[in-house]
């Protein structure tokens, strides 16, 4: 299996560190739980968001958390330490994924590496006979996300993007009010993120720090130079590891606006924005607005500022009776056409926990499409995003098919429909 991934020689970092990363480990029971049956055991790839998903998989019951990954061996160190500590478990460190794949007591990856990586390590964990857990965006490029659908269905393993609000009982109810009718048919969804975001400077030729694999980091994605402003967050600003803030956040708003009007490929995509704020080595927009039409009659809006956190909306919805207005703990209020409050109903969470049980739960009973995010849902949110990105990219309107989302009559945005890859490294599902 290992030959098919990478000419890459196989490696393993010591799980050797000392510094804690502070996880608080209250107990805690999930719904769905209450008879958790067999063991699942998981490995988690990418500890960065990978660490808060490894403590919420270590607190579900009848989990074991039995690998922490990470490309950087300090992060596997600190991971480890902190993990033990506050599961009162032991777990393994490794600096190779396969190192998963190759253990048969593993039922399920959980790849929370950069964008970049999702699609090809969950594509080759469903030819392990692995389920997966994949963090949002799922897929790096729209054709990524058709193969983890087909590498899904091909080896019938559950996927589930980590879009967690899909397992929200509050966002839950929310939808459930929207298709009741209770503002009437909705026809708009309009959604925003924002944040404080510096500057990155400029980037300077440095050398490898020697706890980072910088070589084994790019994986799938064809080489460049180490600069000392791309690794371990920065990444996401540039298209050949990440998606932007349409990618990295954006997605989360757009899954609930697609998820609350009812619909799944757009027949228009249209973008505007730039960088306006810093000068510096960023290339994805800083100020981005991407606006989808669908064929029912409908549409999705979605307003992106990185630099300036003067936003208190999260999404909305309109239809023809008033609209429902949503937080980001799945908390909601209705306003009659008269803009009037007429319910108000309070968010329970984020819903990351229920989303873990849901996929757990998944593996338990054999049923790999009974998730709330399975990966052809997951495919359609993310592929608004680099929709989005496309049109910003290629600068112009994108028309596309309603049937599958691919775009009609512009082959230049089709190119950007899929990425090279580094020879040895291509996906293959």
């Amino acid at each position: 299996m290992s030959e098919n991934v990478t000419r890459r020689t196989f490696l393993e970092h010591s799980a050797a560190g000392s510094a804690a990363l502070g996880l608080s480990f209250a107990t805690t029971a999930y719904a769905a739980q209450d008879a958790p049956g067999r063991k699942v055991v998981v490995g988690v790839m990418g500890l960065s968001r990978g660490m808060g998903l490894a403590q919420t998989f270590a607190k579900t019951p009848g989990v074991e958390v039995r690998y922490l990954c990470d490309i950087d061996a300090q992060r596997v160190g600190k991971g480890v330490e902190a993990l033990s500590k506050a599961s009162g478990q032991s777990h393994l460190g490794v600096g190779d994924y396969r190192k998963i794949l190759d253990d048969k007591q593993v039922d399920a990856l959980v790849c929370a590496a950069p964008n970049h990586w999702h699609a090809p390590a969950t594509i080759v964990g469903c030819s392990a006979g692995k389920h997966v857990y994949v963090e949002k965006p799922c897929c790096h490029n729209p054709q990524e996300g058709e193969w983890m659908v087909a590498a899904a269905r091909k080896n019938q393993k559950a996927v589930q993007m980590g879009t967690q609000r899909r397992s929200s009982p509050a966002t839950i109810a929310a939808m459930q009010e929207l298709r009741d009718g209770v503002i009437g048919r909705v026809y708009c969804a309009r959604a925003w993120y924002a944040s404080a975001r510096g500057p990155i400077g400029i980037g300077k030729p440095a050398e490898v720090p020697k706890h980072l694999d910088y070589n084994y980091w790019q994986g799938p994605a064809p080489r460049v130079p180490y600069l000392d402003n791309r690794v371990h967050y920065n990444w996401h600003w540039f298209w050949h590891w990440g998606n932007g803030e349409l990618g990295n956040n954006g997605i989360h708003t757009l899954d609930l606006c697609r998820w609350g009007l009812g619909v799944d490929y757009p027949i228009h995509a249209v973008s505007s924005g730039g960088r306006y704020r810093f000068e510096d080595d960023q290339e994805t927009p800083d100020t981005h607005t991407v606006t989808f039409e669908f064929a029912n009659r409908s549409s999705i809006c979605w307003q992106g500022l990185s630099c300036n956190k003067n936003v208190n909306d999260f999404v909305k919805f309109y239809g023809e009776k008033g609209s429902l207005s949503l937080d980001e703990r799945g908390g909601y209020v209705i306003y009659d056409d008269n803009n009037k409050e007429s319910k108000k109903v309070p968010g329970t969470g984020n819903g990351e926990a229920d989303h873990v049980a849901n996929f757990i739960a998944a593996i338990r009973d054999d049923q790999p499409l009974r998730l709330n995010q399975e990966i052809l849902s997951g495919h359609k949110s993310t592929l608004l995003c680099h929709l989005g990105n496309i049109a910003h990219r290629t600068g112009r309107t994108l028309k596309c098919n309603p049937e599958d989302g691919h775009i009609l009559n512009d082959d230049a945005a089709m190119k950007l429909w899929r990425r090279e890859y580094e020879p040895g490294w291509e996906p293959k599902v």
